[in-house]
């Protein structure tokens, strides 16, 4: 059992608490139990699984699962397992697994990009955002999502314990030119949607049943000007008066619920 935080495996995966670890590593952290569970739902690819004698005890079968994906299973102690968390209590598990995602948007020749509803997020900064935005795109069967490379890394810790285990299961492409994937949805037919606050139509009056791109900005700036210009559409949320804007997850959620909704009642 690793008893020091000296280790070397220990200071490895303490660098992975920062972006510029994860990307000379290209690992990323999983942290706690519900996280490691989704991983291994999906056979998404472990390296190093790290727990404790009270955590084994209680997920012998998940343990012994997580050991038998890895390249290395380590029994730890508290300290230890507290060390290598980026969470105050973390609950008794954190795994490295690989990091895969690379900045692509070249779609595969011949399939849509999109064949319901799909997001393309610029600039976004807070890694509880992007984690909430993807919880609930999944939650409302969004297609995929598309994030800027100059946003927070996808793979961030919290980004991972926001979206609650549905980081594994949305696909998400990092794209280093949004414009260049809303002229890949134009070519292909594909509806572009900009959320802009001076946007005449509401977005409860847009047609969501075709296949859409709904664009979302960043969190202070909004989207900018010439992203928004290239949408076919540009809507607004409406706002009592005295209310500035709303946070971007909230805004996300409101319009995927929307076009779920229209779908629903079409059906």
């Amino acid at each position: 059992m690793l008893t020091s935080t000296q280790n070397p495996l220990v200071k490895q995966i303490r660098k992975l608490h920062s972006a510029k670890g994860r990307r000379e590593q290209q690992l990323f952290l999983l942290e706690g139990t519900h996280l490691l569970e989704e991983a291994c739902a999906v056979d998404y690819p472990l390296v190093t699984v790290c727990f404790t004698p009270e955590w084994q005890e209680r997920h012998q079968q998940l343990g012994q699962e997580a050991a038998s994906r890895c390249q290395r299973a380590e029994l730890v102690s508290p300290e230890v397992l507290k060390a290598i968390a980026t969470t105050v209590q973390p609950d008794g598990v954190v795994a490295t697994a690989q990091r895969s995602l690379t900045p692509n948007s070249t779609p595969l020749q011949g399939v849509p990009l999109l064949t319901g509803v799909g997001l393309a997020l610029e600039t976004l900064q807070d890694p509880g955002n992007l984690g909430t935005i993807i919880r609930t795109a999944a939650a409302a069967g969004t297609d995929r999502l598309w994030l800027s490379t100059d946003s927070v890394d996808v793979d961030n810790p919290k980004v991972l314990r926001s979206s609650a285990g549905q980081w594994f299961r949305l696909p998400v492409t990092v794209s280093p030119d949004l414009q260049d994937v809303v002229t890949q949805c134009q070519t292909q037919g594909i509806q572009v949607m900009a959320t802009l606050p001076d946007a005449t139509l509401s977005y409860w009056d847009v047609d969501l049943l075709c296949p859409t791109l709904i664009l979302l900005g960043n969190e202070a700036a909004g989207l900018r000007a010439d992203l928004a210009m290239r949408a076919d559409r540009q809507v607004k949320i409406p706002l009592m008066p005295g209310v500035e804007s709303l946070n971007v997850a909230v805004a996300a959620a409101l319009m995927l619920y929307e076009a779920q909704r229209q779908r629903r009642n079409k059906a």
